[in-house]
């Protein structure tokens, strides 16, 4: 009966289409064109030898690689160098995160002590200041501790590092302490019966379980870390082989008279791949991750 009604079914008409679909079409092909409109303006000025914004078409008259030369070829603005600062920073700073997170959530959604409550709320409070109001005391905290243990000093890379591992605990702890929470308490209670001790559960149980939202924080930490400039530009100060790619590229724009955008675009390209290599890796963890927990199930 259902495959009758199905061949008695009449096609849509041109109307009927363009008020039930075209809509649905016409708002997914704007989200997307929308979404890759920057990366293919940055594509195109990147390769564009003109470097001004107001003459940027998007396919250039003059494709080129005069760009790529002028940003490897500075001795003054080390390029590389700051690539490398910045992948370093932000691994480093990406993998103690999701530790230090994943051993504070596993804390405060297994254990109960007097203070827990309190603790989350303090963390939660924390999260809602902006990060500029930290900017100052961070700087003359780092200045003070610079005299006493030279590796916290200001223009360490060592000091952005744990300061940045600090600064995200707070969302990073709730984030997978709802995850924990949702991880039945029966499992450790079986595991500690077969005679295993809190950190044989944590890292033989929980983290493998939680695989799919590690992989998610670690992704954000590293981008975040990429990209952000102001705690970054205060720490580091103005020591070029020390500078990251957030810092050391807004050289390029920041001229009184002139912004020389070609360079800029061409260095925010290059640096889009390691993002990209880490976001198809993890990728592919988050997918593993879901489907082993579920054939688990």
């Amino acid at each position: 009966m259902i495959v009758n009604e199905l061949v008695r079914q009449k096609p849509l008409t041109a109307a009927q289409w363009t008020k039930r679909i075209a809509w649905r079409h016409a708002v997914g092909i704007f989200a997307v064109a929308f979404a890759l409109f920057p990366l293919v303006w940055m594509i195109s000025a990147s390769f564009d030898t003109i470097g001004s914004l107001s003459a940027q078409k998007l396919i250039p008259n003059n494709p080129g690689l005069e760009n790529f030369r002028t940003l490897f070829g500075n001795p003054d603005q080390p390029y590389l160098t700051w690539l490398k600062n910045s992948i370093i920073i932000s691994s480093a700073n990406a993998v103690l995160q999701m530790f230090i997170g994943a051993t504070a959530a596993y804390a405060l959604s297994r254990f109960r002590f007097k203070g827990r409550k309190l603790t989350l709320m303090t963390i939660l409070v924390v999260q809602m200041f902006p990060q500029l109001l930290a900017a100052t005391s961070i700087f003359l905290m780092l200045a003070d501790l610079g005299k006493s243990i030279p590796f916290l000093a200001l223009g360490q890379t060592s000091a952005l590092i744990i300061v940045f591992a600090g600064g995200a605990l707070g969302i990073n702890a709730w984030m997978l302490k709802g995850f924990y929470d949702t991880i039945p308490a029966e499992i450790d209670e079986s595991a500690k019966v077969d005679g295993a001790s809190h950190a044989q559960i944590y890292f033989r149980i929980i983290l493998p379980l939680a695989r799919p939202v590690l992989a998610v924080i670690t992704l954000l930490s590293f981008i975040g870390t990429m990209n952000e400039f102001l705690i970054t530009s205060v720490i580091l100060g103005g020591n070029q082989k020390s500078l990251t790619l957030a810092v050391g590229m807004q050289q390029y724009i920041d001229g009184q008279y002139s912004a020389h955008w070609g360079p800029f675009a061409a260095g925010a390209l290059i640096a889009s791949v390691p993002v990209m290599i880490l976001f198809l890796y993890l990728q592919k963890h988050v997918v593993a991750g879901l489907t082993a927990g579920a054939n688990k199930g």
